[in-house]
């Protein structure tokens, strides 16, 4: 064989291996949202139904931006921006090593700590959260709704069933009142 044969023979492999680069690529940032860079529930979901069955003091969190709406409305989209990537990065500051954070969608983020006594409390999430922002000389006040489920109050170890608690406690907190943890 020549060496333009061997060559020729070689292109197709390296047209598969650069298509499946960019696949990967594709797959990855599907699973990262834009604005925040966390994960999507997509990427979340994966990690964590990996992380709740193999920790058993696991912590699953969602956190609900109270009256995000009144952000956009009075200073337009670009300070909710402001809004939801300090949310998402205190999240992920709180999660730090020891856990992953997400963005679900609009102002709802979960997260999930494979060790929680390794990671601040639920208090210092919460202060964290409601800290203000400041966007274009103006200082946003907001605050989250916060509810948790840990791992040991589920029958089994399921991620749907953790997700499904911590909703109701999030939603009990919203019932009693802003700047709550349930």
């Amino acid at each position: 064989m020549d060496t333009y044969t061997i060559a020729a023979a070689g292109l197709p492999a390296l047209g598969w291996a650069l298509h499946g680069g960019l696949l990967l690529r594709r797959l990855a940032t599907a699973r990262r949202d834009p604005l925040t860079g966390l994960h999507t529930r997509a990427g979340f979901t994966a990690r964590a139904d990996h992380l709740i069955t193999r920790h058993a003091n696991a912590l699953v969190i969602l956190v609900d931006l109270d009256d995000f709406k009144a952000i956009n409305d009075t200073h337009g989209h670009a300070a909710g921006d402001v809004v939801l990537t300090a949310t998402a990065h205190r999240l992920a500051d709180w999660c730090g090593r020891h856990g992953t954070a997400a963005r679900l969608g609009g102002d709802e983020f979960a997260a999930i700590v494979t060790d929680p006594v390794r990671t601040a409390g639920l208090g210092a999430l919460r202060d964290a959260l409601d800290a203000p922002v400041t966007h274009d000389g103006h200082t946003l006040r907001f605050s989250a709704s916060v509810g948790h489920c840990h791992r040991e109050q589920l029958t089994l170890p399921v991620l749907t069933d953790a997700l499904s608690a911590a909703d109701a406690s999030m939603y009990a907190v919203k019932g009693h009142g802003r700047r709550n943890t349930r």
